[in-house]
């Protein structure tokens, strides 16, 4: 097989050789070159993109080495890169005549085939050389099997056949590699389970099939035995890096913030920094309330990937825990820089805003916000929340009109057109539309009575929202 570049530290110095090659193909040499030093100028030739020299060479060659297999499959080779399959496989046919059990020609007509599509024909030829081979060549058919699978969608012929692969090699990094996707992929998960709990019985120091199982059960979010097994793999390998980062995930999934950074600054020792490690790191102590600490690693992800909006939300989100609302509006700010087109960048801006007493401003931001997501029913909320507040009521019930348009009808509409109506004294259609609200969503009642907690002292409005929760309980 061609490697990917012409190696002379490897080959040695091709002057000499090719010069010789010249005198032998204009007839002026009495000497031959060997059939080693051929493949070193068909090499040459081929990898300095000069296809017919090195056909010519490889039939210069053949005629001195008629039987050569060697010769044969590089010139089936160039015709495969040259996408002559035709000619590739015919020359694949009679190199067989010389050798018929050469495994590199076994997988050329396996690429040849599936490069034209002819995926069938490839697994049923891979399927019978199998049986031919034992051992390291059988488990690298296999593989070439998996990937013909893959590419014709037969995902779960692809995870059979992996697995074909381990019983034979328990060991092969390949496999065991690619069988962790393809369980979560195929959603046999609990199979993966099984099988990766048999091998690490069998081969209890194998770093990769515990990781594979603690994998599997992550799937199924069976976090405290995935963790189990992400322990006894870095017992084995403490450089797994991979473990560490999913062992921090399930840590966080428990909620167990504290674990989880312990064991993201293992991961920080032995690999080299990334902005979705320092990410975790801030997203656990922002969890433990933490916001200094956060943002400290917040700004470490950052300066690793300036351009991530989302990191500079996040930090901005810490300071708005904290009521710091003039840097929270600058790292906002930042993230809408990033991107633009956030609707719920312009949103959060404006929350900052309506708390820092700028109204006018903070409308504008919801109305950006309704500008870029006129579906999206959370912005249409926030636009007419900021238009009650700040005393816009017949500006708040036309935006609750075209919101609708919009959105459809929402239990919150209902709840915030009654709590303008009444700030309208308009009680009697304030009471129709808070029903209308509460028979659509019962449960955000809350919604209104945070709008103004004096609505619960009118006996009417008190006496509506008691039946209907008596009614949903």
């Amino acid at each position: 097989m061609f490697d990917d570049d012409f190696n002379e530290e490897e080959w040695g110095p091709m002057d000499e050789t090719l010069q010789r090659y010249e005198e032998v193909k204009n007839g002026e040499s009495s000497s031959i070159l060997d059939e080693e030093e051929f493949e070193r100028v068909v090499e040459y030739y081929f990898q300095n993109s000069n296809e017919e020299q090195a056909l010519l060479a490889c039939d210069i060659a053949r005629t001195y080495y008629p039987f050569s297999a060697s010769i044969l499959l590089l010139k089936a080779e160039i015709f495969t890169q040259a996408q002559k399959y035709g000619q590739a496989l015919k020359t694949l046919d009679e190199m067989e005549q010389y050798d018929n059990n050469n495994l590199d020609a076994v997988l050329l007509r396996s690429d040849i085939l599936l490069a034209q599509f002819k995926y069938d024909q490839a697994a049923l030829w891979l399927e019978q050389k199998s049986v031919e081979y034992s051992g390291k060549e059988k488990t690298e058919i296999l593989l070439e099997l998996s990937d013909v699978y893959d590419e014709s969608e037969e995902f779960d012929a692809v995870f059979d056949t992996l697995k074909r692969v381990i019983k034979i090699d328990r060991r092969n990094e390949e496999a065991l590699q690619k069988i962790c996707f393809w369980a979560e992929f195929t959603e046999r998960l609990e199979e993966s389970v099984a099988m990766h709990t048999q091998l690490t019985d069998d081969d209890p120091y194998n770093a990769l099939a515990w990781f594979n199982l603690g994998a599997a059960y992550q799937g199924l979010k069976m976090f405290e035995k995935c963790i189990d097994a992400y322990e006894y793999c870095v017992a084995i390998d403490e450089k797994f890096e991979f473990a560490y980062r999913n062992m921090a995930d399930a840590y966080m999934r428990l909620k167990w913030y504290g674990k989880a950074l312990e064991v993201l600054e293992k991961h920080i020792e032995i690999a080299k920094p990334e902005d979705v490690i320092f990410e975790a790191m801030g997203f656990c102590w922002e969890k433990q309330k933490d916001f200094a600490r956060a943002r400290q690693f917040y700004r470490q992800a950052s300066q690793l990937s300036p351009q991530d909006d989302g990191i500079f939300f996040k930090i901005g989100e810490t300071y708005a825990r904290e009521k710091q609302w003039e840097k929270a509006v600058k790292s906002y700010s930042v993230a809408l820089h990033l991107d633009k087109d956030n609707a719920s960048y312009c949103m959060a801006i404006g929350n900052c805003l309506m708390e820092m007493d700028v109204k006018s401003e903070a409308l504008v931001c919801y109305l950006n916000a309704v500008r870029l997501k006129p579906g999206n029913k959370t912005t249409w909320v926030a636009l007419i929340r900021g238009l009650y507040i700040t005393g816009y009521y017949e500006e708040a019930l036309t935006q609750l009109e075209v919101a609708r348009e919009h959105c459809g009808e929402k239990g919150d509409f209902y709840y915030y057109q009654a709590a303008i109506l009444f700030e309208l004294g308009k009680a009697k259609e304030a009471m129709l539309q808070l029903e209308h609200g509460l028979k659509m969503a019962p449960a955000k009642a809350k919604m209104f009575t945070d709008m103004n907690p004096e609505y619960l002292l009118r006996a009417s409005v008190a006496e509506m929202i008691g039946k209907y929760k008596k009614t949903k309980k």
